[in-house]
């Protein structure tokens, strides 16, 4: 295990060893940051940037905090030229800024030389994480799936489609209906959980076998990574 207090006293230098220090920590924090949030999200699907963002959000944040030392006027320069970027990220979840926000903290405290806080902080703020995950806290999901499809308006097809969804999802929502091919065809969208028991392969071939359903489409969180 590292001697954190010695590698502190002698990264008091700035010296190239200190600085690899920095970013080597900076990057292995992050990443553990970024599996964290991987392993804890829950939705249909997470993007691979922000996992990315997670981690170089660190090492950035660790290599400012070493140019900018103890010079205040680096420090106002620095900020000075962050004001002139423009942020335009929307999080659509709280949860994303606390991790980002995490990670950039790992790397800040590296960069201040904050090695023992860092690895301590980092560790803490992912266990917290995963007994959040495992608490009842941690919603568990109605939902793992989307099915879209269209198919023509007639009641027939209606009750061999809802035969279907009862034998193979524990739990279904409607969550849209639109007209198409002027009002001849209906394109719906669901909400879907699968049994526990059940193939999604025979799942789509049972819908795809009802005469007039078309453009089946199923998107299972398991394999659903937004690029």
């Amino acid at each position: 295990m590292l001697d954190f207090l010695t590698i502190q006293t002698a990264a008091g230098s700035g010296s190239v060893i200190s600085i690899l220090y920095t970013v080597l920590l900076s990057f292995a924090l992050s990443s553990l940051v970024a599996l964290t949030y991987e392993k804890t999200f829950r939705g249909l699907s997470y993007s691979r940037n922000y996992i990315q963002a997670l981690i170089l959000s660190a090492v950035v944040a660790g290599s400012l905090m070493q140019a900018i030392g103890e010079n205040p006027m680096r420090g106002l320069g620095i900020l000075g030229a962050l004001a002139i970027i423009r942020f335009r990220t929307n999080f659509k979840d709280p949860r994303d800024i606390i991790f980002l926000f995490a990670a950039v903290a790992a790397g800040i405290s590296c960069g201040v030389f904050g090695y023992a806080i860092a690895v301590i902080g980092t560790l803490g703020f992912c266990a917290v994480a995963f007994l959040l995950y495992y608490s009842p806290f941690g919603q568990a999901r109605s939902f793992d799936g989307m099915l879209r499809f269209n198919v023509e308006s007639d009641s027939v097809t209606r009750i061999s489609l809802e035969n279907v969804l009862k034998e193979y999802c524990a739990n279904v929502a409607l969550i849209s209906i639109r007209e198409t091919a002027q009002g001849t065809r209906l394109d719906y969208a669901y909400h879907i959980k699968m049994k526990k028991d059940r193939v999604k392969e025979e799942f789509v071939n049972q819908i795809r076998e009802i005469k007039t359903i078309r453009d089946v489409n199923l998107l299972l969180q398991e394999t659903t990574v937004e690029l």
